[in-house]
């Protein structure tokens, strides 16, 4: 079965690239992901979910190169299984996984001018 996401987010810290006995780079980095709504009484709630995204071969060098910590990015690719635990309080986590086909810099180069960070994430649409 074939599945595809798209996520568009932040990332959590600096890409990290490794070569595979082969030569074959792989990069891995974190993405978060924010979802802001209004409840029933007007509050703003948020809540954030974390990615680990991992990018191969031409893409992954180009991605360790550019990318940094906080830069914007838009990733398409497939999920992997989920893995589930327990933590120390009972509450069941999840680790999100994916393999991308796709990764596309959103953030300006370092020293251009772009969008301000929040442009562009506005409210729910609501339907």
């Amino acid at each position: 079965m074939y599945q595809q996401i798209t996520l568009i987010g932040h990332l959590g810290g600096d890409p990290t690239m490794q070569l595979l006995q082969d030569g074959t780079p792989v990069t891995s980095f974190s993405v978060a992901t924010n979802r802001r709504w209004r409840t029933q009484d007007g509050t703003t709630q948020e809540e954030t979910t974390w990615f680990s995204v991992s990018v191969w071969e031409r893409q992954a060098e180009l991605c360790n190169q550019y990318l940094t910590k906080g830069k914007r990015v838009l990733v398409v690719g497939e999920m992997k299984e989920p893995s589930t635990w327990t933590d120390r309080d009972g509450n069941v986590r999840a680790s999100l996984e994916m393999r991308a086909r796709t990764v596309r810099f959103l953030s300006p180069r370092d020293g251009a001018q772009g969008l301000a960070p929040d442009q562009g994430e506005g409210e729910e649409i609501p339907f």
